[in-house]
């Protein structure tokens, strides 16, 4: 339960300012489809999320303990100073496509999400953690609960949220993760 509430936390909270929530924001302005944006977002994140964590998890088993600990470690440090960086509006779906709005966000989220921060953590946990189905269903979870408010209100949403402490939170998160894992490579060593 652990693994499923720590990889819903940090995604939620990396989630706030980050380019696919403005994109959310965008589409839902756009389109004012709130459900199937959901639905978009939801099928988008947990394909790419499911593929990320088994990278995470593939990963994982091609290096040894200490050299992987190392890797995490230093990818959840990375991470932190990542979130501490607002991301700026993109617009890839200008038109939704001939399947409708749930098409056009699905396929927009999928591609803005590759290499987005929230992937990334969602590799590092996948390797942290050593469990694809909780991690890829907790950063899924993470990224609707950041998103659904926003699907709703559009950019309402950000004007209640103080985004900068958010991004505060998530690094101070990320940055205790990859102390965590640092300190175990030192425990090791000794």
């Amino acid at each position: 339960m652990e693994t499923f509430l720590v990889s819903a936390a940090l995604v939620a909270l990396a989630e706030m300012g980050d380019r696919t929530q403005f994109l959310t924001i965008m589409l839902a302005s756009r389109y004012r489809r709130p459900l199937a944006i959901i639905a978009g977002v939801f099928v988008a994140t947990l394909a790419n999320h499911a593929l990320a964590a088994f990278a995470g998890y593939y990963v994982a088993g091609l290096l040894n303990s200490i050299w992987l600990r190392i890797l995490v470690g230093t990818a959840f440090v990375a991470m932190a100073v990542w979130a501490l960086i607002p991301d700026k509006e993109t617009d890839p779906a200008q038109q939704p496509s001939r399947w409708g709005v749930f098409a056009a966000t699905a396929v927009a989220f999928f591609i803005v999400e590759i290499g987005d921060k929230t992937q990334v953590a969602t590799v590092a946990l996948a390797a942290r953690y050593h469990d694809v189905m909780r991690v890829a269903l907790g950063t899924t979870t993470g990224m609707l609960v950041a998103n659904i408010p926003a699907a709703y209100f559009g950019d309402a949403v950000t004007r209640f949220l103080p985004l900068r402490l958010l991004h505060y939170i998530s690094a101070a998160i990320y940055l205790a993760l990859g102390a965590l894992s640092l300190a175990e490579v030192t425990g090791h060593l000794k």
